[in-house]
């Protein structure tokens, strides 16, 4: 066994490395980060029985939905809708589990995203 530490790749590596993938799957790649983040944030994440929302934070995830929402909008037209129509439905539910998790919703078309993608009744 080694006692040397593991190489990290240095920057021209990792520079070819992000040149080599297409525009499409970074976008999409932020994208489901951002829903993902934006699902722990509404409490959306799976919990052992017993455990407690610790990370629900609707501020947080408000800026989570907008972010995604604004990145949709402005890359509609750059990716398929193959790619963006299961983005733009991930999307739509976190917009409604938040008016859900919202003690005071806000009024239609004032949600997060709703700016980009017009208002979202429950």
């Amino acid at each position: 066994m080694s006692d040397t530490p593991p190489q990290t790749p240095d920057y021209d590596t990792m520079t070819r490395d992000i040149a080599e993938v297409p525009a499409v799957e970074v976008i999409v790649t932020v994208a489901v980060n951002l829903m993902s983040a934006a699902a722990v944030k509404l409490g959306l994440a799976p919990q052992e029985e017993g455990e407690t929302d610790e990370h629900k934070d609707l501020d947080e995830a408000r800026k989570l939905v907008h972010a995604l929402a604004g990145l949709l909008d402005a890359s509609a037209t750059e990716i398929s809708s193959f790619h963006a129509a299961p983005l733009r439905d991930g999307l739509k539910s976190l917009q409604l589990a938040f008016r859900e998790a919202s003690t005071v919703p806000d009024e239609p078309g004032q949600g997060p995203g709703e700016k980009y993608t017009g208002p979202v009744y429950g």
